[in-house]
């Protein structure tokens, strides 16, 4: 998933905090994001995505039925879906015990643990919102 206006600096302002993502580093869809804030986005894309993060920074590690349990407005597919996407930017691993039945549990990684300070900036910025709206 790639966002091709995020990363440009105010015209004059190509020193600013968005400097280090110049027009070269933006890529058409389909491709390998470069940019960084198109990296982030790509891991944390999808409805439900940054909710799920969100989930994992509180408990750092969760079956699938605490998962389900905890998000109840999720179907069985948007959750596994977003658990292998999850998987596979290697924001958790999954973690299977063997026996009968298997018993899977997802884990925070130390990646997964570096995006407390996006999702925390996300719910201030949320109450934020939320109170000057009421």
């Amino acid at each position: 998933m790639t966002h091709q206006t995020v990363g440009h600096a105010p015209a004059g302002d190509r020193d600013g905090p968005l400097a280090d993502c110049p027009d070269s580093a933006l890529v058409p869809p389909g491709h390998e994001p470069r940019c960084p804030v198109d990296i982030t986005l790509a891991a944390l894309g999808g409805r439900w995505t940054p909710l799920v993060v969100r989930e994992f920074l509180r408990r750092g590690q969760a079956t699938y039925s605490e998962l389900s349990a905890a998000l109840p407005a999720l179907s069985d597919k948007v959750l596994s879906d977003r658990l292998a996407q999850l998987t596979s930017a290697g924001v958790i691993e999954r973690h299977r015990t063997p026996g009968w039945p298997p018993r899977v549990r997802y884990v925070l990684t130390s990646q997964g643990r570096a995006l407390e300070p996006v999702v925390r900036s996300m719910w201030e910025w949320g109450t934020a919102r939320r109170d000057a709206l009421n």
